[in-house]
């Protein structure tokens, strides 16, 4: 198919730690044609993912295979629409090859552990794309904004979770990090939908408009953590979000551009092909 793509989202949405989160509209679509379709280019190349996909998983289930992983993390505010883009992304994949994971309120048990504790219990098996709806970055955001840790102890935290992933990256998982970028107008409009909608009232909380009420904060938080945890083997991408099919097309593209970028080769076989067909002939 012809790219709808001017430039590659990879590139164009890659956060270069000194940006100003302020300085990125979440209404726009960088990239992006005019006069191309997000919703027929998720159709169009969600095969392709899903052939990405499937090799990646072959490699993992054999010896002679390339035993490599991908972990996708989601962070945003409410609403922005991660649930959207496991639905209309990852939902174009094999879910044998998934493994996903939402990250709340860390449980009594979690509590008595380190916070990457939960998160290592987590992480993709090779072969296999991982993906956390919220992860670890909970730890420096809603902490940093609710008081919840010591600053000293958020501070130490940017640290550990740079090590953390570059650990990952020296085990094979490819680490790609998005963080769906919403205006408060908009996060507004689709609040308002779902107490407009009985069957959206189960996913509104009140509790979302207290957190409204820290919006400065929670972006000045993003904006610290996205600055402190940019590194090359594990850089954060900020996906406006406010149209949500342009943020669910770029995200398909990322994945698609790091999943090729990994070269991966179908496993080759361990028996003898020609044995096996007169094998099979002859049964």
């Amino acid at each position: 198919m012809k790219t709808p793509w001017k430039s590659s989202p990879r590139d164009l949405l890659r956060f270069d730690p000194g940006q100003l989160l302020a300085d990125i509209d979440p209404a726009s679509t960088p990239g992006w044609k005019k006069d191309a379709d997000p919703v027929e280019f998720l159709a169009d190349t969600a095969n392709h993912l899903a052939d990405l996909q499937e090799l990646m998983f072959a490699n993992g289930r054999t010896e002679t295979g390339d035993q490599r992983s991908l972990l996708l993390v989601l962070q945003a505010m409410d609403t922005a629409g991660k649930g959207g883009i496991v639905r209309h992304v990852i939902g174009n994949v094999d879910p044998q090859g998934t493994h996903i994971h939402g990250f709340k309120a860390p449980t009594p048990e979690e509590r008595k552990h380190d916070f990457l504790w939960r998160v290592r219990k987590e992480l993709p098996a090779v072969g296999l794309i991982g993906v956390f709806d919220r992860s670890h970055y909970e730890d420096v955001l809603i902490h940093r904004v609710r008081n919840l840790t010591p600053l000293p102890e958020i501070e130490k935290r940017y640290g550990i979770i740079n090590d953390f992933e570059a650990e990952l990256a020296e085990q094979g998982i490819t680490v790609v990090k998005v963080m769906l970028h919403i205006s408060k107008d908009e996060q507004r409009r689709r609040l308002a939908s779902r107490l407009d909608r009985s069957d959206k009232h189960w996913k509104y909380s009140p509790g979302d408009v207290d957190e409204r009420e820290l919006w400065p904060a929670y972006q000045e938080a993003y904006e610290i953590a996205l600055t402190r945890t940019s590194t090359p083997s594990a850089p954060w991408h900020v996906v406006p979000a406010d149209s949500k099919p342009y943020a669910r097309a770029a995200v398909q593209q990322i994945l698609i551009e790091t999943l090729e970028d990994l070269h991966q080769q179908w496993p080759p076989a361990d028996f003898d092909i020609e044995t096996e067909r007169a094998r099979l002939a002859a049964s």
